[in-house]
């Protein structure tokens, strides 16, 4: 789960919104002084997050942009440059805007962000580098392995996959691994934040003697089929599909090839080792051991709490989960459910104290009602809050390994790993290891808070202490020569 589901704050955070991305374009304007990349931090009560506007001259000179927002690119919906003053709008939930007047020197801009209506003061100031946070754990070439592009099929499903193989060098066959995606439309490197935590893991384990392959997540990237319709069944049949392809590979042991998956990954990992005997072993980063439902409750409370919310807004926040949940138990057909949850969210809305809804403004507003049942009522949600891990885990026969960072907010360790060892317990699983690494966020990076605003603050992408966890405990049981235990 790469966003925080958090549903309101007592300042609305993008990175707990998620993005709706806008293409069509407009510009105005012939002035060219605003050309160029635009740098400011916007300061949301205790939370900053960097931004930088790209902007340039299109077909016919107008001016065409992009905003770059934690991790992810948006493109402007419409630049317009009049008298001195820059006006950018961009399509987030609620509808962006960013209007400010340049400095006498046309390097300042000084002006205000909006979204959902709320307005942020923010500065701007030019900057003469595309600038890119620095990622110093990021891989670059040339590698000490062989790196393969492929794809593959999921024949259940009737689509192709896209990913990219690493191969250690020397005389295999090799054990292997799969790695997969958390929530959200990912990648093959689960990018977000200016991180490639896949790139890194994959770097990491195919220079221990480790084969991986990462892949694109359906509907993403190059690789086919449908992302929005999808939920977690569905992606565990695309995991089955990577491990079958990875353990048919003349450099891999058949035998010996695993799955780890991060977040929701953790949750589609053992689903797919109960679907197929090729899964030989299965490790969990950050996997949920409760249902969806009760990690999104612990979650949002963290989060919001952590972003310094008010105790009404956190109420509020509990609140409108259990009704909204209440609705989707009473009305499984999404077209009927959707006025249902949308009248219980204004309902609970109103119950605010008049200076709490005052203080808020438009941000309890339509834009925020419509974002918050639209990705409540899809598929993937509907099956993400009803699903209990526990009973795949039970059933889980092979090897495994479930890790979390201590300050993880998004799958809180107090809450997930008691049950994912309880699980284990129940099944009398004879190899089982549950770790709880101090000191690190649900990326599993060295954190101060755990708080997502960190993320991308953070340089590093993921500390060394899970990177050796992860390839010493599949060395130690898969490396060549090692004996298997009977599954």
């Amino acid at each position: 789960m790469k966003q925080a589901l958090v549903l309101l704050c007592a300042v609305l955070p993008i990175w707990a919104l998620g993005f709706s991305m806008g293409s069509e374009l407009s510009a105005q304007g012939d002035d060219d002084w605003a050309v160029g990349h635009w740098k400011g931090t916007l300061v949301a009560g205790p939370q900053q997050i960097p931004m930088v506007f790209h902007l340039a001259s299109g077909d016919e000179g107008a001016l065409e942009g992009t905003l770059d927002v934690q991790g992810i690119t948006l493109p402007l919906t419409t630049v317009a440059v009049a008298d001195g003053t820059l006006t950018m709008t961009f399509a987030v939930p609620g509808g962006g805007t960013y209007e400010g007047s340049r400095d006498d020197s046309g390097d300042a801009i000084s002006g205000t962000f909006s979204q959902a209506g709320q307005p942020f003061p923010m500065e701007l100031e030019r900057s003469e580098d595309d600038e890119r946070p620095l990622r110093p754990q990021e891989p670059k070439p040339p590698y000490p392995y062989q790196v393969e592009d492929v794809t593959f099929p999921n024949e259940s499903a009737g689509i192709e996959l896209a990913g990219t193989i690493t191969l250690p060098e020397g005389a295999g066959p090799f054990p292997g691994v799969v790695l997969v995606s958390g929530s959200g439309p990912q990648d093959r490197d689960e990018a977000l934040m200016d991180h490639k935590p896949f790139h890194v893991l994959a770097d990491y384990l195919t220079r221990q003697g480790i084969a991986v392959l990462r892949f694109d997540d359906r509907g993403v990237g190059e690789s086919g089929g449908e992302f929005a319709s999808a939920t977690s069944e569905d992606f565990a049949s695309d995991a089955v599909a990577a491990t079958s392809f990875l353990a048919g590979r003349t450099e891999v042991a058949e035998d010996r090839v695993g799955i780890a998956g991060h977040s929701e990954g953790g949750l589609i990992a053992p689903m797919a080792a109960g679907l197929t005997d090729e899964v030989a072993y299965t490790v969990l980063l950050a996997g949920p051991g409760v249902s969806g439902l009760d990690i999104l409750r612990e979650q949002q409370m963290l989060i919001a709490r952590a972003g310094g919310a008010a105790p009404a807004i956190i109420e509020l926040n509990a609140r409108i989960l259990d009704v909204l949940m209440e609705v989707m138990r009473e009305e499984s057909d999404p077209d009927a459910a959707d006025p249902l949850m949308r009248e219980a969210m204004r309902a609970e809305i109103d119950k605010l104290p008049a200076d709490v809804r005052e203080a808020a403004g438009d941000a309890l507003g339509e834009p925020l009602i419509e974002q918050t049942v639209r990705q409540f009522n899809s598929a993937w949600f509907r099956f993400f809050l009803s699903y209990d891990p526990r009973p795949a885990l039970e059933a889980v026969t092979v090897p495994v390994l479930a890790v979390f960072g201590e300050k993880d907010l998004q799958v809180p360790p107090a809450q997930s790993a008691p049950e994912i060892e309880a699980a284990f317990e129940r099944a009398g699983h004879p190899d089982a290891t549950v770790l709880v690494l101090p000191g690190l966020n649900h990326l599993f990076q060295e954190a101060e808070t755990g708080s997502p605003t960190e993320y991308q603050q953070i340089e590093q992408t993921m500390s060394p202490a899970v990177l050796e966890a992860v390839s010493s405990w599949i060395l130690q049981r898969f490396m060549p020569g090692a004996t298997i235990r009977d599954r």
